[in-house]
């Protein structure tokens, strides 16, 4: 059966975004080495899943980047969450403040948007999955193929913690505290054991942890 892995950055005190989603710390301790780490995540997956929120973000930024991570991004086939049975990757006012950042950013380090990649059509073509979170994922891990990797949104990232759905969590913790934000762990209904399989330290300060879900 395929994994669920979940990989997410948070701050050192534990949150994913800031009270409104903001996300311009993430960028400021990414290096080589948190690149190359995440680029590995990327590759060992063969379907990305997310919430809508996050699906209109990336599908507003991905297509015309040339990132080391765009490739995989745009090219791995995915699947998204919405109990609206709809989606509309084209529709800018979906996106939210996170994009700005990332934008922001990206024009900052001198970077521009580039053609749309000709494997942007897996934004347009996502399989929307409308039922039961459980269920439908479920579903997907008794699939064929290699790992499935799971992008937040905090809400979204949420309901699969409580639903006690993730195997693995592979956590970029960066050297920054928000004090208040969006937290990861917040929705679980009864305490988690988790397994350390590895730490990683990076130049810039960011620190990965990667866990797996301990069987009772």
């Amino acid at each position: 059966m395929r994994k669920l892995i979940l990989k997410m950055s948070l701050s050192a005190d534990g949150f994913v975004g800031g009270p409104n989603g903001e996300l311009d710390w993430i960028f400021e301790a990414h290096d080589e080495g948190a690149t190359l780490w995440t680029m590995d995540t990327l590759g060992n997956a063969d379907l990305h899943i997310m919430g809508s929120r996050t699906f209109h973000d990336m599908a507003a930024y991905w297509p015309t980047s040339d990132e080391p991570y765009a490739p995989p991004m745009n090219e791995i086939p995915k699947v998204v969450f919405s109990k609206k049975g709809s989606v509309d990757p084209g529709n800018p006012e979906l996106t939210t403040p996170g994009v700005k950042d990332a934008r922001r950013v990206r024009e900052a380090r001198g970077g521009k948007p580039v053609a749309a990649s000709p494997a942007a059509s897996t934004w347009t073509e996502a399989v929307v999955a409308s039922g039961d979170l459980r269920e439908e994922v479920e579903r997907l891990k008794r699939q064929p193929g290699k790992d499935i990797l799971a992008h937040g949104g905090a809400s979204f990232a949420r309901s699969l913690v409580a639903e006690n759905l993730i195997d693995e969590y592979r956590l970029l913790f960066h050297p920054v505290v928000l004090g208040r934000g969006l937290p990861l762990f917040s929705d679980l209904r009864e305490t988690a054991r988790l397994e350390l399989l590895y730490t990683a330290t990076f130049p810039a300060g960011a620190v990965a942890r990667v866990f797996k879900r301990r069987n009772r």
